[in-house]
């Protein structure tokens, strides 16, 4: 196809194929690629959330390590519920792998492994970026090209 290149379900308007676009069809193009703009948005701020909780376990990982065993303290159970209990054993940890499981690892195991989704969760931000980068300049200038058609019809009127 001369007007697109194919990548997945995803296709690369050029500037030259949106000049010649009807008003309707450059409409649906900005309406879709500004939908797609603000799910990547969404996405970003998951990353966002999830790599912070992340940081936080990894802080509260080195900090379990510093404390001596027999040490009382209170537990998360919730954000907002805690427990009384006393560590007995702080090279054991208990990792959240997801939907509800949870793995027995060493302190250092739970650590790599806070640090290696940490690492992935930033990979996956600066790729979403980008992308997300190129659906805003697509969706803007659809929005330049329908103004400047609207302005054109409206001349002619």
């Amino acid at each position: 196809m001369a007007s697109s290149r194919g990548g997945g379900s995803q296709q690369v308007i050029r500037t030259g194929d949106m000049e010649k676009m009807s008003i309707d069809q450059l409409k649906a193009v900005k309406e879709q690629a500004d939908i797609e703009v603000n799910l990547l948005q969404d996405s970003l701020n998951n990353i966002r959330t999830a790599t912070g909780r992340l940081e936080n376990a990894s802080a509260a990982l080195h900090d379990l390590s510093l404390r001596p065993q027999g040490k009382k303290m209170l537990v998360p159970l919730t954000a907002s519920l805690y427990v009384p209990g006393t560590l007995d054993d702080a090279d054991k940890v208990l990792v959240d792998i997801g939907t509800g499981y949870f793995v027995e690892k060493t302190m250092a195991e739970g650590k790599d492994y806070c640090e290696r989704k940490i690492n992935l969760l930033k990979s996956n931000f600066d790729q979403l970026i980008e992308v997300a980068s190129k659906k805003k300049t697509l969706a803007d200038e659809a929005g330049l090209i329908l103004q400047a058609k609207l302005k054109q019809s409206s001349r002619s009127s």
